[in-house]
């Protein structure tokens, strides 16, 4: 009989073990079951296609998220960069004032793309560096540069907004717009970008060397170190990839709108750290992947245009998500519970 109770317990526990390491596809299902109920427009193509791309800008800034939480850290920049990217972007297209020269310059659209990658690269190599080399709590740092390049968005750009962004053919600036908001195949270009970010990040994370150094790191540090995983080399590249991420969306919103504000990508530090956790990602590290941030990426994307779609208040929105997000949480650490049972019935 014992035997026979011990059996049913175990199913129950890898029943419940499934469900949770499926929560985000389960939501996502349940998300979309609701909402194509609610609103006959939710699964039409041309909304699916405005609601994949808004998921896009957010999985691409969550894929460099989860770099900096794998290892245990976070990164609360990334929506500063967005906006710091995008403005510099947006300055060097409408013509860069040098009174010292007595001239404006106007770069080709590809030395833009680049400076402006370069100024993502920079934040994250800052960030990285303050946390490796200075031994500074991610949060800390993190914060800090938050306020450090939202600042610098708005001293370069003056508060003001770029919106002559379709550069002149005698100067050879022009394509910014055309290339960065083209629609291959009628699919806009943020989604192919989010479907190459997660190839290549995908191919970092399990078929490198990086890629185990970076799971080592979050799973046990000291373990790692003494293993000799260069332990700061990893901290530092993980922020320089996020910074990256998060200037790629900043040229890629600036060219969608079609303008370059300082006020860009307010609050996607926190719909990042939402899709990495909802997609299954622990916040102490060693534990996540692309495809699971991919995933909570559309169910918080979905969810919010959903429930714009159907007319819910912007109050009750904004409710709905923070009890998403508490929800994903607590799940996760159903999950933990759960794995540390059946550790502990496997040693009994």
């Amino acid at each position: 009989m014992s035997a026979a109770i011990q059996a049913g317990k175990s199913r129950r526990i890898n029943l419940t073990a499934v469900l949770v390491e499926g929560r985000a596809l389960v939501a996502l299902a349940i998300i979309i079951g609701i909402f194509s109920l609610l609103s006959p427009k939710f699964l039409m193509p041309a909304n699916l296609i405005i609601m994949t791309r808004h998921v896009a800008m957010n999985a691409i800034v969550s894929i460099g998220m989860l770099m900096a939480i794998l290892h245990g850290g976070i990164d609360l920049s990334v929506g500063s960069t967005v906006g710091l990217s995008g403005v510099v972007a947006g300055y060097l297209l409408s013509g860069m004032n040098l009174p010292q020269l007595g001239m404006v310059a106007y770069p080709a659209v590809w030395v833009v793309v680049l400076v402006a990658i370069g100024v993502g690269a920079l934040v994250g190599l800052t960030n990285g560096l303050l946390i490796s080399r200075l031994n500074m709590a991610p949060f800390i740092a993190t914060l800090g540069m938050y306020y450090a390049a939202r600042g610098l968005a708005l001293v370069v750009s003056n508060g003001m907004t770029f919106t002559k962004l379709e550069g002149n053919a005698a100067l050879g600036n022009t394509g910014f717009v055309s290339i960065l908001a083209a629609r291959p195949f009628g699919i806009p270009a943020p989604i192919w970008v989010m479907i190459a970010f997660a190839i290549l990040f995908s191919i970092l994370l399990n078929r490198t060397p990086f890629g185990r150094w970076l799971y080592a790191v979050g799973g046990n540090e000291r373990a790692a170190k003494l293993s000799g995983v260069p332990v700061k080399k990893v901290k530092t590249l993980v922020y320089v990839l996020a910074g990256v991420s998060a200037a790629v969306v900043g040229l890629l919103l600036t060219a969608d709108l079609p303008a370059a504000t300082p006020r860009a990508g307010e609050l996607y530090e926190l719909n990042a750290i939402a899709a990495v956790v909802i997609g299954g990602a622990t916040l102490s590290g060693g534990r996540g992947t692309i495809r699971g941030t991919l995933i909570g990426a559309f169910v918080f994307g979905f969810l919010v245009d959903g429930l714009v779609l159907v007319g819910v208040s912007i109050f009750w929105q904004q409710f709905i998500k923070g009890a998403v997000i508490i929800l994903a949480v607590a799940v996760d650490e159903i999950q933990r519970m759960i794995h540390k049972r059946r550790t502990v019935d496997k040693i009994a």
